[in-house]
């Protein structure tokens, strides 16, 4: 399943990110968003939803959301 689908407040472990983009996969490995990695939805939102990766809490859009695989 992917992020746009998690409940609210579990912990998933990212499986993988499904996107051609080189940069956007470079811009979530620097954020922490990488296989292995524990994700928490902490809300969505009509645009997309708010994840807290390591230390830190990031607004995702809705296609960013459905390229991470958990």
């Amino acid at each position: 399943m992917n992020l746009t689908e998690a409940q609210v407040g579990e912990e998933y472990i990212i499986k993988e990110i499904l996107t051609d983009d080189e940069e956007l996969n470079a811009f979530l490995f620097s954020l922490g968003c990488y296989s292995g990695e524990p994700i928490t939805v902490v809300s969505h939102l009509k645009g997309g939803c708010v994840v807290s990766i390591k230390d830190g809490r990031y607004n995702i859009d809705k296609n960013l959301a459905a390229s991470i695989i958990i």
